[in-house]
Parts: structure tokens; sequence; C-alpha cells
């Protein structure tokens, strides 16, 4: 082990040695300037202390790490830890730390965008105003009181939010408003979905990302396939390195044919430079004493417009029978309107479920990008036809166990399911799913749909959270404001609490915090990581292959 400017004395040293019969391999280029501009970046490891103080005491050790990783590293890194492990939680703590640096600009993919609003408002405090967010559809979304925009045609849009939030589908229409807003802080949530370098929205969000002076790309699964699909995130992150695609390809990806690299080459070598200058990575099983064994977490989605028309009438409708009740003059009268409104909260319900399908299979394209398995529970019949044909669609390997599943059919699927690496995801309902059923497997269990019974909730979430299960559980409940959620969590929140009193002689309820990192895990055992990635063995052959307003302070 020697300093990189020992470099030649060593090749030279070592070369002039005639006792041994000596092979020297210079240290290729691409290399040397990958380690040469990793080492001048600043360490901004000071600048730990001056954390937003509501973030730091909740930060895990291992969270820790990677926010000092980050500031190391001058705040240009890939923060790569497997799924549910809080990388947008590092991430915000570091943009903490360079407060002097703020506006910040967040691109995610669009099912994320309320969530990053939330995490940003819960953790740093900030007034909800000051969070801007660029939306299609602005349904139910007044409540939150963040700042929303809606891009026109022409992609006229005042981006002057402390946080401006944008989904990558509109990156390409706002691409000089970005670029004249000089955000010097960016982070890329899910930032795989930049490996197509000739996609739209790589080619928008580059010298976005380039430009800025502190860049975050978020990933668990920065490559999902080969080493090509790391290129462009490196380029963002160090362009003056990454500058010459045919460099990288011949060196890692096994040469290319026709300009298209798919193979794989010096693994180790990728691996070990990417850690010890951009990347910080680490597994659930690595980290799992650090963990919770569940963990609940809410996930605000966004309806369209289009969407919301039925269940707001129908809320409209439910106001008037309210009020009736309430002047009604005789208790045969309250009884009938009683009757009137339970039929219409019934309405809501049937029609909600319509009206979150779009945005469920929205946010299931991003757990779906991470290969890992994963449970999704549901109620009505079309969400669950609708997630079964969406995976079938997407390719992806998945079970179904509803009430029509024949009784002796259900544990060959989930003898499939805990088995088969192919099999991905468990479509199960509330009720048919919920009980009897071991899916250890996966680490993940999704809410598309609320139950009115705590109980089925329960259940339900300990299909994976029960014995044989290795890791630690993250739930998520799909949530849409303005519909028939805001009904059913009050009333289970309630039911819970009586239950807790009357079973264990105090109040209990379903403890949730807003969603920190869109995420999908399996058992560790299972897991597809990077490393293994990084690391195949070099037999595999894949040859087929306006100006911001001053932030307030």
């Amino acid at each position: 082990m020697f300093p990189l400017l020992s470099l030649s004395s060593a090749e030279k040293i070592i070369g002039g040695l005639i006792a041994s019969n000596i092979q020297i391999e210079a240290l290729d280029p691409l290399l040397q300037r990958a380690i040469s501009a990793a080492s001048t970046v600043p360490d901004l490891r000071d600048r730990y202390d001056s954390m937003n103080k509501s973030i730091e005491p909740k930060l895990l050790p291992f969270q820790r790490e990677g926010v000092r990783f980050a500031l190391q590293h001058g705040g240009r890194v890939l923060l790569a830890d497997e799924m549910g492990l809080g990388k947008t939680l590092q991430a915000i703590a570091v943009a903490s730390c360079v407060h002097d640096s703020w506006p910040v600009l967040v691109l995610t993919p669009s099912s994320l965008r309320l969530q990053w609003a939330s995490m940003i408002q819960q953790w740093l405090g900030i007034s909800s105003s000051d969070i801007l967010v660029v939306l299609s559809n602005s349904s139910g979304l007044n409540k939150s009181g963040f700042t929303i925009m809606r891009p026109n045609t022409k992609g006229n849009i005042r981006l002057d939010g402390v946080f401006n939030i944008v989904s990558y589908d509109v990156v390409d229409k706002l691409q000089g408003i970005l670029m004249d807003s000089d955000f010097k802080v960016v982070i890329a949530d899910e930032s795989h979905y930049l490996k197509n370098g000739h996609a739209k929205r790589t080619t928008a969000c580059l010298p976005i990302l380039k430009k800025a002076r502190y860049t975050m790309l978020l990933s668990g699964t920065p490559a999902l396939s080969r080493p090509i699909e790391l290129y462009k995130q490196l380029e963002a992150l160090y362009p003056n390195v990454y500058k010459n695609i045919r460099e990288y390809g011949d060196r890692y990806c096994q040469g290319g044919v026709f300009g298209m690299y798919q193979g794989a080459s010096n693994h180790d070598e990728l691996h070990n430079l990417m850690k010890a200058t951009v990347m910080i990575r680490r597994l659930k099983k690595d980290v799992l004493s650090e963990l919770p064994v569940k963990r609940r977490q809410q996930v605000f989605l966004d309806l369209a417009d289009k969407d919301m028309k039925q269940i707001n009438a129908l809320f409209h409708e439910l106001a008037l029978v309210k009020g009736k009740i309430k002047a009604s003059k005789s208790k045969e009268e309250a009884e009938s309107l009683k009757f009137t409104e339970k039929n219409i909260i019934n309405k809501i319900y049937t029609e909600s479920a319509a009206a979150k399908i779009p945005a469920v299979l929205d946010y299931l394209g991003t757990v779906i990008e991470a290969g890992c398995k994963f449970i999704v529970f549901a109620h009505h019949q079309p969400m669950i036809d609708s997630i079964h044909q969406f995976l079938l669609k997407k390719k992806v390997g998945c079970i179904r166990i509803d009430g029509g599943t024949p009784a002796g059919s259900r544990q060959s699927l989930v003898t499939d399911f805990q088995d088969k690496d192919s099999i991905k995801a468990a479509v199960l309902s509330i009720k048919a799913g919920g009980v009897g059923l071991t899916l250890t497997a996966a680490s993940t269990v999704i809410f598309a749909e609320l139950s009115w019974t705590p109980g089925d909730i329960i259940q339900a979430e300990d299909r994976a959270h029960r014995i044989g299960q290795v890791s630690s559980v993250n739930v998520y409940f799909l949530l849409a404001n303005d519909t028939v959620d805001d009904i059913i969590w009050d009333v289970v929140q309630s039911k819970l609490e009586n239950l807790g009193q009357m079973l264990d002689g105090h109040e209990k309820s379903l403890e949730v915090s807003v969603k920190q990192q869109p995420t999908s895990t399996s058992s560790p055992s299972k897991q597809k990581t990077l490393d293994s990635f990084v690391k195949r063995c070099n037999t595999l052959n894949l040859e087929q292959q306006p100006k911001l307003k001053h932030p307030r302070h």
C-alpha cells in the first residue's frame, strides 16, 4: 500500500527487480483519474455538527455513517443501501448540513413526489408552503399545505421553493428553467432511472446533476443487469473522470459490439473503485441488529382529477345526509338516514378503490424495479385484478390468492413464492390471504387498500412477520387524501386503541411514520445485490447482451 503520488516511483522500483519474474500491469488511466478526483474533493465532515437537530438523534448508527461518508466525499455520492434502510432520510440529513447552499432540487419518480414532500416537512420542520411539488394533478392536496405547481404545455413554471420536487417525467420540459435556477444541491432518487444514456430523462437530468455543487444519487439497485447501467450515474457525479463511454466500456463491459456495451469485466476493480470513491452500500443483513422488527409507513398517493369526480360527488352527498341526521326529529327518520349514510360510505369505499388503481400501479412500478420479493394486499376485485394484470404485463413472476382460489391450490402457491427466485410478488386479498399463510421470503408488505377491521390488517402483516422471518419487515399503507382512506384510517386507529385497552390494559395504535424510502426488500439469503452483480465470475457471457427566492432561515 502506498500513496497514489508514489505510483510511478513504485513501478520503476518493481520494474528494476531482476531476481524474480515480475510483470507490471500499469494502472488504467480511468482508474487513476477516478482515484485522483476523489482524493481532491473537499472533506465536509466538520459540517456534521450543523445537521438539523431534529434529525441527528433519530438516525441509526449505520445511517450516521452514511451521512458522514457523503460529507467526506464532498456531497457527491451514490447512496446505494439496500431497500428499506432510509436513504431518503440520509440524503435529507446531508442536505441539512449544507444549508447555506439551499434551495434544493429533488428529482424522483412521479409516484414518490408526495413522499419526499412529507419526509422533508416531517424531518426538517420547515413550512409546508416552502416545499414546492410539481404535479399534474392536485386532488386532495390542500390539507397538506405544500405549494403545488402544474407544468403547462410550454413548460413555464416558477420553481421558487426552498425544496423543489420534480418527477423525471417532466424534467425534459423544464430543463431550461432547472438549469437557469442554478440549484447547488440536487438529489436524484431511484437514480437507476438514468441507466439508459439515450433516454430523454437521462439527457435532460445529466447537465443539472453535473452542474450542482452537491449531487446525491439514491438507488438500492443502481445497476439492474450490467455495468453499463452505472455509467451515466458515475458521469453525473464525476463528469471529468467518466467522460468517455468507450474507455469505460472497454474496461468494465467486455468491450463493445457496434457500440453496445452489454458485457461485464474487471468486476472486483469496479466494485472496489466505486466503494472507494462514490458509493456506500449496506445490506439489511449487515445492519439487522440496528433495525426494528416491523416498521409501518404511510405512502400518500397523487390521484388524477378525473378519478376523483365521483368520490367528491359522493362525499358531498354524504355531508348532506349527515346534516339531515343531525336535524332529524324522530328515531325512525334517523335510523333510515343512517342506513343511507352507510350505503354512501360503502359506495365511497368501492369508488376509492377504482380511483386509486392508476396511482397504486405507478407506485408498484418503482417496487418492481428492485427485483425483490413483496406482498401486496387489496380488498376489491377490480383492484386485485388490476394489480395482477399489471404484474403479468411487466413479466413479473407472481402468485395470486383471493376468494376464488381453490383451497387445495393455496399451499403449492405459497411454496412457489417461498422457494422460487423467479416468483417476486404475492397478490392477496386481505380476507382470503390474510390468515394461515407463511410468506417469510418477503420482508415488504404493501396495502393497496385498508380494511375496516384492524385485526385483519395485523393478521395480513404477519404473513411476513412470523417465525422464519430473518429480516426487518417494512409495511407500507398506500393512502389517498379525500377518499375513503380518510374515514377508515381514523376508524381503524380508534378500534385498535379500544382493543388495546380491553386486552392489554393500555392503548395501542398502528404506529406509522411517513414513508422514508420507496422500497422493496426480500430475504437476505435471496436478495440480489450490487455486490453480487459487480463481482460476477469471469466466465459469465452477456454478449446478447426565474430566480429563486431566498430561503427562509
